[in-house]
């Protein structure tokens, strides 16, 4: 049986969508089951194909995609009816669940145990208030000293 990026990979390129939908992720869990939604989001981030905000979720690769990613959820967010804010607070909130576990988890590195907690505290701003959100972060990459190459 093929792998789980390889299917996904064929049902991309039958496709040829310009943009994977929230629509389409119901479909694609069904046809890779089992698989989660975080594992799902990962694979199509790594196949390349163009992803609705909703999609792509958080991606905690580097300090760069948070950002990126959590300005894209607070854009959908903001511009959003009721049920569409709650998926994005649902995606947001399970990202943050998962970078705190990671940060506690003794058999991860210090250094990326620190960084896990940093993209905790990021989130948490986020959920706090994601309207907020775009100032505060622009903020706080000043305040840590960071530019766009070493985040």
């Amino acid at each position: 049986m093929a792998s789980r990026q390889a299917r996904l990979d064929a049902w991309l390129r039958e496709r040829a969508l310009p943009i994977v939908q929230r629509t389409h992720f119901a479909e694609l869990l069904e046809l890779l089951k089992p698989v989660s939604e975080s594992s799902l989001r990962h694979l199509l981030r790594n196949s390349g194909a163009a992803l609705d905000p909703l999609v792509a979720g958080v991606d905690q690769d580097t300090l760069i995609s948070l950002r990126d990613t959590l300005l894209d959820l607070a854009a959908v967010y903001e511009g959003g009816d009721a049920e569409t804010r709650k998926i994005v607070r649902r995606i947001v909130i399970t990202a943050k669940d998962h970078a705190k576990l990671a940060s506690r988890n003794e058999r991860v590195a210090a250094e990326k145990r620190e960084l896990k907690r940093e993209m905790a505290d990021w989130m948490l701003t986020w959920l706090e208030n994601p309207s907020v959100f775009p100032l505060w972060v622009a903020l706080r990459v000043k305040s840590l000293k960071l530019d766009g190459n070493h985040l």
